[in-house]
């Protein structure tokens, strides 16, 4: 069964928060529209930039929107120009034809990811990255273990998917180091799937982290930006 299980959406409440924090009764389904709207913009702006998790915020007149990065520079760039494009593009989106008096403020916090390493996400795109470069699978997945394991991750599993190598038949290849516990609710894992588009087809590539065990909640994440990106407020 843990194998057919989203690790996150089976410890939620648990040992994972949520990544949208807000609540409404009234505008439940526009909100989580915005929602896909604004995460869908984010990734398809930062493709390969690092890019952990996007957590939105609401309160009344405002909609915060925290981006867990490892490379603050790509996003933010020279005097905050990021930021403003960023913030353009998701109003020009989620309100189109709204006046600035009569939609929410967007802001935008940029935190930085201290181990990128252990981070599922980013790790798969790392992978996703070098399969499009037309590097050797079998080598970026065990740079990849190699470099987890390195930091002090209890175990890693990789799995890619689809035509590997331009082969007629798709096939999967994989590699674990350490032990993975996904039948275990305590275990505190961290898991990513995405896609490499390559010339042959979409390859896909998925990635499970054991970061040991915790049975709490962890505490809401500060949206407060560091001193680099004050700037671009």
């Amino acid at each position: 069964m843990g194998q057919k299980v989203n690790p996150h959406g089976a410890r939620l409440g648990f040992n994972k928060n949520w990544s949208a924090h807000w609540f409404s009764q009234r505008n439940y389904a526009e909100f989580l529209q915005q929602d896909g709207i604004i995460r869908r913009i984010v990734s398809e702006k930062y493709i390969r930039a690092g890019i952990d998790e996007v957590e939105i915020f609401r309160s009344r007149g405002e909609i915060t929107i925290a981006i867990h990065t490892s490379k603050i520079g790509v996003i933010i760039r020279r005097s905050g120009v990021g930021i403003q494009e960023l913030r353009a593009a998701l109003e020009k989106a989620l309100f189109p034809g709204i006046s600035p008096k009569d939609r929410p403020a967007i802001r935008i916090s940029v935190l930085e990811v201290k181990n990128p390493e252990l981070s599922a996400r980013i790790v798969a795109e790392n992978i996703a990255g070098q399969i499009e470069r037309r590097i050797s699978v079998k080598r970026a997945i065990r740079q990849a273990c190699e470099r987890t394991m390195e930091k002090r991750a209890k175990g890693i599993k990789v799995r890619v998917s689809g035509r590997l190598g331009g082969a007629e038949i798709a096939r999967s290849e994989s590699s674990a180091v350490g032990s993975i516990p996904l039948q275990t609710l305590r275990s505190n894992l961290s898991y990513a799937q995405t896609e490499a588009k390559t010339t042959f087809g979409v390859i896909g590539v998925k990635v499970w982290i054991y970061l040991g065990q915790s049975d709490e909640i962890p505490a809401e994440t500060s949206t407060e930006q560091p001193a680099r990106s004050n700037k671009a407020r």
